[in-house]
């Protein structure tokens, strides 16, 4: 990858994370820190920071369960085993649809899913090669939330990076992922 394409994501990066933290805190409505492994032979570990912004709607709620959702604004870095191309790092924005129990006692179980879009710094981690460094990553987990005003969030996710197909090779790579939130309502 080309050293201006680097700078770019660098200062698109350091941009994100100053709007942030200049923003209103009522503007986010929660931050996220993710830890992820990679599945079978991707000795690859993630380490995320995430911003979400709550939809503020329920659909299907029959008092038990609600569908609701979130976007989320990530940027991670990605280290390998310490080969050739052993880092990277990723900016990413993925919607999510979040399928949550409406439980009142401080405890509420959820499940969810996302498709997003990825930019990362390298195409290339360990002997990996993704082709490109835009890639789809799409999750699907599950988790809760808790404390006395449902603050805290924390889920299991299983997440992949693909290219979806745009340039060969296209191996893809997958990741175990604990993520604990933090919300500001």
């Amino acid at each position: 990858m080309t050293r201006s394409l680097n700078n770019r994501l660098s200062l698109l990066s350091a941009s994100a994370l100053l709007l942030l933290a200049t923003a209103p805190a009522q503007a986010v409505d929660g931050l996220a820190f993710v830890y992820g492994d990679g599945d079978g032979d991707d000795d690859v570990e993630m380490f995320r920071v995430a911003a979400q912004w709550d939809w503020d709607q329920r659909w299907f709620d029959n008092g038990g369960w609600y569908l609701t959702g979130y976007w989320e604004l990530d940027a991670g870095y990605w280290d390998g085993n310490g080969g050739l191309n052993d880092s990277l790092s990723d900016i990413g924005f993925t919607p999510v649809f979040r399928f949550q129990s409406n439980a009142s006692n401080g405890f509420q179980p959820y499940v969810e899913g996302g498709i997003g879009v990825h930019l990362l710094t390298d195409s290339k981690i360990n002997n990996k090669d993704m082709s490109t460094e835009f890639q789809f990553g799409d999750h699907i987990g599950a988790g809760f939330r808790f404390g006395e005003k449902l603050e805290w969030d924390l889920g299991y996710r299983y997440q992949h990076f693909s290219n979806a197909g745009i340039d060969k090779p296209n191996p893809g790579i997958n990741f175990h992922q604990i993520r604990l939130g933090y919300h500001f309502n």
